[in-house]
């Protein structure tokens, strides 16, 4: 008999009246039956929330501190556990669950770091005019309030994560809905928060069902909002509440552009090989994975044979064999619809060079060429192991191909000239460029986010704190500077 998971409410443990059932999306078998909070238990959460906003504000730093790296610590010492039971929910590939694992333990652990030394406060002389004179300013940040936090399906461990440990490290009680497909992962970091000394009511962690958070996103005691998923969503949330703090990390179409200089077999084989696995890791399901290869026309004949072969070279298969590179997608819609676009985009002269085929939820690693610009997976993000490849004519069309996109997350370009990044970094509309490799490269300290329709404020644990918090100044007068 499977047990029922609780659900944590103001940081302690709760059953609400319904249950709903996580499956896997490679054998559909029963991962696990989750607790689904009322609408009294989610009113609950945010006026706890709301009523200690003050109290954990105020919090030492050294307590928030703690917490976040006893969560860093656990993490460690239960990540084949975590790593398995993200694999089996969200079908992830054991080897990058155990990665996924790897970065929460980073994202928990950089957030100890930053609750230490956040908000150390800068001084500023007013004495620069004379109606400044003997007067000092001082500015440190202040949590804006309680934060919403919701998380997407891709990546339901970290995610999560940059949702809750920013918030914490920044003294801002949050409210984190985990993703209905891949709530599990969500509930383990629960599990953990539970065991500090946080103040009750500091952090609620609630599976709700998607219909529920419209009432939650237009509460205006949760006046920030960190939302990962579709553009759609993302910016439905942002219109319906216009004065509230938004970060929205969206979609992307990622672009990696092979230069003239990268020429090398040497050369060609690494960026086949990056390629590749970062188009098709995730099974394709990040924001940030290869969509778009743009090839200088000096390197695309021998470039593309080495990507083709090296796509028909992950093994596809369990997502918990560890020798498998490609799971399943999320469900077997989600991989109807990326055989739709793919289908779509050969009737329209596309050239299919591998892949094309599904199997349930699975759907084979592909490589198309020659893609009509105004097919739906020329403009859209697939979210799924398909690759689109380009030539180009020198770097200037290069650069213009990667901005032709109402996208702009990230970029990689492969290129050896110093001169050439820089250019780059001015001339593409991204959020981050990536020299030297894939779009798909993210540290999780480093600022994150996008432009266009990617959208709009950054994560990255530092980054996050900043937003979740405002700067006020206070100003002290009669002081000999």
């Amino acid at each position: 008999m499977t047990s029922t998971h609780a659900f944590w409410l103001a940081g302690r443990q709760a059953t609400g009246e319904d249950t709903f059932d996580v499956s896997s999306p490679w054998d559909g078998r029963l991962v696990g039956r989750v607790s689904v909070p009322t609408d009294a238990q989610v009113e609950e959460a945010v006026a706890a929330a709301h009523a200690v906003r003050d109290e954990f504000a105020a919090t030492p730093a050294h307590v928030r501190a703690a917490a976040l790296d006893h969560v860093s610590k656990r993490l460690v010492e239960r990540t084949e556990e975590i790593a398995r039971l993200i694999s089996a929910e969200n079908g992830k590939p054991l080897k990058w669950a155990r990665g996924e694992v790897g970065r929460a333990v980073s994202v928990f652990r950089f957030a100890a770091e930053e609750a230490r030394r956040f908000n150390g406060g800068e001084a500023q002389r007013l004495d620069t005019d004379l109606g400044g004179q003997g007067r000092l300013a001082l500015t440190r940040r202040f949590p804006k309030g309680v934060v919403l936090g919701i998380a997407p399906f891709n990546f339901p461990l970290n995610l999560c994560a940059h949702k809750i440990a920013p918030a914490i490290a920044a003294g801002a009680p949050i409210i984190l809905k985990p993703a209905p497909a891949t709530p599990l992962s969500g509930l383990i970091i629960g599990d953990l928060l539970a065991e500090t000394e946080l103040p009750a009511g500091s952090w609620s962690v609630l599976p709700v069902a998607n219909d529920k958070m419209p009432a939650l996103v237009r509460d205006e005691r949760l006046p920030v909002i960190s939302f990962t998923g579709s553009e759609k969503v993302g910016y439905a949330i942002m219109d319906s509440v216009p004065r509230k703090h938004c970060t929205l990390e969206l979609g992307g179409n990622g672009a990696a552009v092979v230069l003239a200089d990268w020429a090398s077999d040497e050369d060609l084989d690494r960026a086949a090989q990056r390629i590749a696995t970062f188009s098709n890791y995730q099974g394709g399901q990040s924001c940030i994975s290869v969509q778009r290869v743009i090839a200088d026309a000096s390197v695309y004949d021998r470039l593309l044979p080495r990507v083709v072969a090296a796509v028909e070279a992950q093994v596809t298969g369990d997502p918990g064999d560890d020798a498998t590179d490609v799971g399943p997608l999320v469900s077997e819609d989600a991989a109807k619809r990326v055989e739709t676009w793919v289908q779509e985009a050969v009737d329209a002269g596309a050239a299919l060079l591998t892949g094309g085929k599904r199997d349930g939820a699975s759907y084979a690693p592909t490589v198309l060429a020659d893609v009509p610009a105004d097919v739906t997976i020329s403009c859209e993000e697939v979210f799924g192991p398909v690759l689109t490849v380009r030539k180009v004519n020198g770097e200037a069309e290069a650069f213009a191909a990667v901005n032709d996109s109402k996208y702009g997350l990230q970029a990689g370009v492969f290129t050896h000239d110093l001169q050439t990044a820089f250019r780059a970094h001015r001339a593409l509309e991204v959020g981050g460029v990536v020299v030297g490799d894939v779009p798909s490269y993210r540290a999780d300290q480093m600022p994150y986010g996008g432009v266009k329709q990617s959208g709009v404020g950054r994560e990255g644990v530092r980054f996050a704190m900043e937003d979740y918090t405002y700067e006020r100044v206070l100003v002290l007068t009669g002081i000999d500077l």
